[in-house]
């Protein structure tokens, strides 16, 4: 998931690592071992006007529409964050504000069977075409979003589906949405916003936005992407109206996730996601001028499993896949040597130390060998040598790794090593990490595959769109490519809700339904550990914290 509501995807080449043993901690102690957010906050005066900041991404993106289903990626979201408008930002608390260059105000006012939200907007902000932020910018996007349109490839319509007009209020700076049914989270929806013409036909929304950004509105604005270098260049807007950027450009190059430590080391970037790497880790440690900055991360490691497979669909042999494997295995080996606590993670909404959090998974998530076997006997997969058969078919699963990402590899090791205790054979396939989701996770072209999920400070809304029934071929961010009416009903109900506490208890009621639908075993919580720059300036570790980007630079510069 992704701040803008959709579940947006980490890169899963941000995460390397090794593994051997280490002991569990309660939830209690990973609170309190890890900060909520750690980017060293500096006011404006203190940060110097200039200066590159070099910022490696994991894959290099062809499509720069966060909202289409190849675009929801953490790559993306870093570019896109800088360019376009963002109408709210969480604090590190999960907490949404109201961004004032974009939006000066947001008033909920709810009607008979749903509400109307006034959106003011500040009359400076433009688009780098001279156009004023307003109502046809909402309009689109809200059709666009709405599903309405199969045409359309987006990556969620959670709350974009529930709005029933968009019209112009007051003036032309004041926009007016009404939904036809509560919306808990609202706030999640239009950040980021697209231009009109991004979103105004099914051709510009699917493939306007495929190698370039046409359009920006921020504190930076596109220069170039170069296909050779496999570079993006931002730099800062003169045409800006807030607080002008601090520094004058940025550059994103993509690199190997296993190729970052010694960038970092020479001098070649100024930050990069360590991710679960312990040696990674231990060599950033060691580096003149550096900083290792850490949080709780909002972001979960999960193996999805595709359930439209002729293996996996049948849902006794998923629970048997699930109960085979010892996630504690899992997470003791990708989290070793990181110095963080190791727990696994028992919800696919909310984090360990997230509100709200509750451990459903004692029925599939606990290591079961025993139990495994007698489900897949049930379903007619019986031993036949050192693999189950049927029907003269091997019983053999396909799990995906991403080139150059050692987690993803040692994960598929050892997965292969737990299933085959009970009969099951799983073959490593590995391919092109930019080719990971587009030709093998959203065609349905695998069995299983590890990555993690983005959280964001609207848990339900976000992940709406991995479990929601699909729709024709339109799977959104379901890649189980699996559900059911009482999972869809549950999800609705849980938004709808607006007092805290009963949302919380509905959230943890539609948990357990996926649990039982066993389409994704949730792994663990994924720390966040950023190498830096010691004198880098407001990013780093942000948890749910969002960065303003015309405030991020160099202190000592």
């Amino acid at each position: 998931m992704k701040q803008v509501l959709t579940a947006a995807l980490l890169g899963i080449a941000l995460l390397t690592g090794a593994g051997c043993r280490a002991p569990e901690a309660s939830t209690s102690d990973a609170s309190r071992a890890l900060p909520a957010a750690d980017v060293n906050p500096t006011p404006r005066g203190r940060v110097v006007n200039g200066g590159t900041l070099r910022w490696p991404l994991p894959e290099f993106p062809s499509q720069w529409n966060t909202n289409h289903v190849n675009g929801a990626k953490g790559a993306v979201e870093h570019v896109i964050q800088g360019v376009l408008p963002y109408l709210m930002r969480a604090d590190e608390k999960a907490v949404p504000h109201p961004v004032p260059e974009y939006l000066e105000s947001a008033t909920l006012k709810p009607t008979r069977h749903g509400q109307t939200v006034t959106y003011r907007l500040n009359p400076r902000a433009k688009w780098s075409d001279g156009r004023p932020l307003g109502y046809a910018d909402f309009r689109a996007q809200a059709h666009a979003l709405s599903g309405r349109d199969p045409r359309y490839e987006v990556s969620t319509v959670t709350g974009y589906r529930q709005i029933e007009r968009v019209q112009r209020g007051a003036d032309e700076h004041t926009v007016e949405v009404t939904f036809s049914h509560k919306y808990a989270d609202w706030q999640s929806l239009f950040s980021p916003l697209y231009p009109a013409a991004a979103y105004t036909s099914p051709r510009a929304f699917n493939t306007g936005w495929m190698g370039r950004i046409p359009v920006t509105a921020g504190p930076f604005r596109f220069q170039r992407i170069d296909q050779t270098a496999k570079t993006v260049t931002l730099v800062r807007n003169p045409a800006w109206w807030g607080a002008p950027a601090k520094l004058d450009r940025i550059v994103y190059r993509t690199m190997d996730t296993s190729a970052m430590p010694g960038a970092f080391a020479n001098g070649e970037i100024d930050l990069m996601d360590i991710g679960l790497d312990a040696d990674a880790l231990q060599r950033v440690q060691g580096v003149g001028g550096a900083a290792v900055r850490r949080a709780g991360g909002p972001d979960w490691r999960n193996f999805t499993f595709n359930a439209a497979g002729p293996v996996l669909s049948d849902v006794r042999v998923r629970r048997a896949v699930m109960l085979g494997i010892d996630r504690r295995v899992i997470a003791r080996s990708d989290l070793s040597g990181l110095g963080v606590p190791v727990q696994t993670l028992g919800n696919h909404f909310y984090v360990n130390t997230q509100a709200g959090y509750q451990d459903n998974s004692s029925g599939f998530g606990t290591y079961d060998p025993a139990r495994a076997r007698r489900l897949l006997d049930e379903a007619g997969w019986m031993p036949r040598g050192k693999y189950r058969a049927k029907a003269g078919r091997t019983l053999a699963l396909r799990f995906v790794v991403p080139s150059g990402v050692p987690i993803s590899r040692r994960e598929g090791e050892l997965t292969r090593a737990l299933l085959e205790r009970i009969g099951v054979r799983v073959d490593i396939e590995v391919v092109p990490a930019d080719d990971v989701f587009e030709r093998y996770v959203t065609p349905g072209n695998m069995d299983i595959v590890s990555f993690s999920w983005l959280g964001t400070s609207f848990p339900v809304s976000q992940m709406k769109a991995v479990f929601a029934r699909p729709r024709g071929r339109n799977v959104q961010q379901n890649y189980s490519r699996i559900g059911s009416a009482a999972i869809d009903a549950a999800m609705d109900k849980a938004i709808a809700e607006i007092a805290p506490e009963r949302a919380r208890a509905l959230v943890n009621r539609t948990d357990r339904l996926i649990w039982q639908q066993a389409s994704v075993l949730p792994l663990y919580q994924r720390p966040q550990l950023v190498a830096v720059r010691a004198d880098l300036a407001n990013v780093g570790a942000g948890g749910f914290l969002k960065p303003a980007y015309q405030d991020i630079g160099f202190t000592g510069r």
